[in-house]
């Protein structure tokens, strides 16, 4: 049985450096300039990534035990506080973890440390795209290693992928890069960005009018042959270039010399205000985020609405379920090989919650069509209560029991992390 693989991906590598993108300017680490650019100075692209980032923080992040045993319970309350107890929060972790929306992919570097005779983790360590020098492959196509080159001795740091998490969107030929949310928006944003600076400096030539300097008779600002012709036309360039309408404004010219503004013939005959629309509809319409457009050109439909805020969560909630199973996989079963409890059938597992709750509305209409008798049941009462941000049953049962000082579980910080 020959269990070596033959053929490989066909990932376009060579050494560390990836080529799979066939734009030179976005290949890493040019790449990583581009999309910073992007996303700090576009107004579309920034409040695109803003609001998928708040809705990525609405998420509750709930530890699912592997069984029902003692030793699962317990495990399960460990990986809890594990999540709960790194150096840097869980909610600054994940908004770490959320710059692979901007870049394609995000590194995270697990350091651990050891606290009353358990291994845990101090936190996920980001490392920064701008820092990658490239990847390390072996020749079945897997990923061993990320290769970083940071400030402030910018030695090459070998990062293996036993210690690391790798986040990636639109993972292809296991391209270590992903492919970021913003690529669709590339060419778009490009466009749209030279056209407004087109447009700006249109705006101040109009406002200012087409300046014209001309030389006293008989001088030829042109003779290549005479130094002094060719300093006096140097000198007219840079005075026409540098005519701005401003508090300081004013000329000093030699006799003889005649300047004058020309004045515009008219309106231009493109609207760059709609061209400029159709680019940032295009922008948001590659993120699945034309939903920020609404009621910019006043079109759309609350339904309309409704649906594409529904598109833009799912689209959200794929890309968290992404990043769980990756925590899953590579960070929650590295630790449980290093601690052991006794009776655990199963090891737990980070779950994400919804990215967007359903309506009570919708809740409530379903319930009516089907007959589902809520009142009777305490675990549907317990989720309607959590999707109105009413305390369920069960908090507010412990809640009563921990202000009668009769708690019935133990506190699991005092017994692993010495209280």
């Amino acid at each position: 049985m020959n269990y070596k693989e033959i053929g490989s991906s066909g990932l376009n590598r060579w050494g560390n450096y990836i080529y799979e993108e066939f734009l030179t300017q976005l290949r890493w680490p040019n790449a990583s300039k581009i999309y910073k650019e992007m996303a700090d100075n576009d107004p579309t692209v920034g409040g695109i990534l803003y609001m998928m980032q708040n809705l990525v923080r609405n998420v509750q992040w709930n530890v699912v035990p592997g069984g029902d045993t003692d030793g699962d319970i317990e495990a399960a309350n460990f990986l809890e506080n594990c999540m709960n107890n790194m150096s840097v929060s869980w909610v600054d972790t994940v908004n770490d973890i959320l710059s692979f929306f901007m870049y394609g992919w995000s590194f995270h570097e697990i350091v651990y440390e050891k606290k009353d005779g358990h291994i845990v983790w101090k936190k996920f360590a980001p490392r920064s795209q701008h820092t990658l020098y490239g990847w390390e492959i072996n020749d079945e196509g897997e990923i061993t290693a990320m290769l970083q080159q940071a400030p402030p001795n910018y030695k090459i740091a070998r990062i293996p992928m036993s210690k690391g998490l790798l986040f990636r969107c639109g993972v292809r030929n296991n391209n270590p890069e992903g492919k970021s949310l913003l690529r669709n928006a590339y060419r778009p944003w490009y466009f749209k960005k030279r056209i407004e600076e087109i447009e700006g400096i249109g705006v101040e030539r109009d406002l200012a009018g087409l300046p014209l300097l001309q030389p006293p008779e008989g001088i030829d600002l042109w003779d290549e042959t005479n130094p002094e012709a060719v300093k006096m036309r140097n000198y007219a360039t840079n005075l026409v270039k540098n005519v701005r309408r401003d508090s300081s404004e004013g000329l000093v010219v030699p006799f003889g010399w005649e300047f004058k503004l020309l004045s515009t013939g008219g309106s231009r005959q493109f609207d760059t205000n709609a061209i400029i629309s159709r680019y940032d509809n295009r922008i948001a319409i590659t993120m699945l985020a034309d939903l920020v457009m609404l009621g910019t050109d006043r079109n759309g439909s609350f339904a309309l609405a409704d649906i594409k805020k529904s598109l833009l969560a799912n689209s959200v909630q794929s890309l968290v379920k992404d990043m769980a199973n990756v925590i899953n996989e590579n960070a929650v079963k590295t630790l449980f090989r290093y601690n052991n409890f006794p009776g655990m059938t199963n090891i737990p597992k980070i779950v994400p919650s919804d990215v967007e709750a359903p309506s009570l509305k919708e809740i409530g209409d379903y319930v009516r069509a089907t007959g589902i008798s809520a009142l009777n049941d305490p675990a549907v009462m317990d989720y309607l209560r959590e999707i109105a941000n009413i305390p369920t049953s069960s908090q507010s049962s412990e809640s009563t029991q921990n202000a009668q000082g009769k708690t019935g579980t133990a506190d699991y910080n005092s017994v692993y992390y010495g209280g």
